[in-house]
């Protein structure tokens, strides 16, 4: 009878070192410059641990907008509630692709009537992932989400088909969102790598006097990002190239949900 309650203490502690493990950090805002406010969130992924998925909140005004939401419903409403009580008023958002850290709170905006938008070949991706879709959609390479203040740019398949990217002209800051990369491409399984390459091209050809550069994972960083980007793109293409057939790159390196890549 005496082991009994040893034997209670021992799942208890147990059930908490789980419990902590399952607990994750809370949503991260900070200023990077006036008018610009970097969010980030966390998630755990497996084959990758905890996960950390920027996005901004720009400001005109009063008016904020969201790019690319949290990466998860909890943080979308936290990220909401933090816009309000700093006084500005929620005008939409833009999801730069159909992954979860970027759209993952398209629902909740949703329904508390924010203005979504997305491209409509990220619309199309999401609702093949059986997620409710942006009220809002592009077709264009390029679209104003703001008039001549905020606009949303496609520079070609790369991370994914449908990755685009935001630029906030007076600010000259870039948010290159998982298009973006620093150290590894990272996951690999709904890239389109032989395009990735040109598309880097491209972006650095449209935005070359950018001054700040937000990657969707990592620390902000200028235009060596875009650069670094385009090495590793080659070098992916070129490592496909030595390895093939007996390496593809349409799987992931990895194990991740597919709810959550990045």
């Amino acid at each position: 009878m005496r082991n009994i309650p040893i034997l209670g203490l021992i799942l208890l502690i147990f059930s908490n070192i789980g419990f902590a493990e399952e607990s994750l950090p809370d949503l991260k805002v900070e200023k990077i410059e006036d008018g610009i406010y970097l969010h980030t969130s966390f998630e755990q992924i497996e084959g990758w641990g905890l996960v950390a998925s920027n996005g901004l909140v720009v400001l005109d005004n009063k008016d904020a907008y969201i790019v690319d939401t949290p990466i998860s419903t909890k943080d979308t409403k936290a990220l909401v509630k933090w816009i309000n009580e700093n006084n500005f008023v929620v005008k939409g958002s833009i999801s730069t692709h159909f992954h979860s850290d970027s759209s993952a709170g398209i629902s909740y905006l949703n329904s508390i009537s924010i203005p979504t938008h997305a491209s409509k070949l990220t619309n199309e991706l999401i609702q093949k992932k059986g997620r409710e879709q942006a009220k809002f959609s592009f077709d264009n390479t390029s679209h104003w989400l703001v008039k001549d203040k905020i606009e949303v740019f496609y520079p070609g398949a790369g991370h994914t088909r449908d990755n685009v990217v935001v630029w906030i002209a007076s600010k000259k800051i870039l948010f290159g969102g998982c298009f973006v990369k620093s150290k590894t491409l990272g996951y690999l399984g709904d890239a389109v790598l032989d395009s990735w390459p040109t598309s880097a091209k491209n972006l650095i050809s449209k935005y070359s006097t950018v001054r700040l550069v937000v990657p969707g994972h990592g620390k902000v960083g200028d235009v060596s990002l875009l650069n670094e980007t385009l090495n590793l793109a080659l070098e992916g293409v070129a490592s496909t190239e030595s390895a093939k057939p007996a390496t593809s790159f349409d799987t992931p390196t990895k194990a991740m949900h597919e709810d959550h890549q990045h």
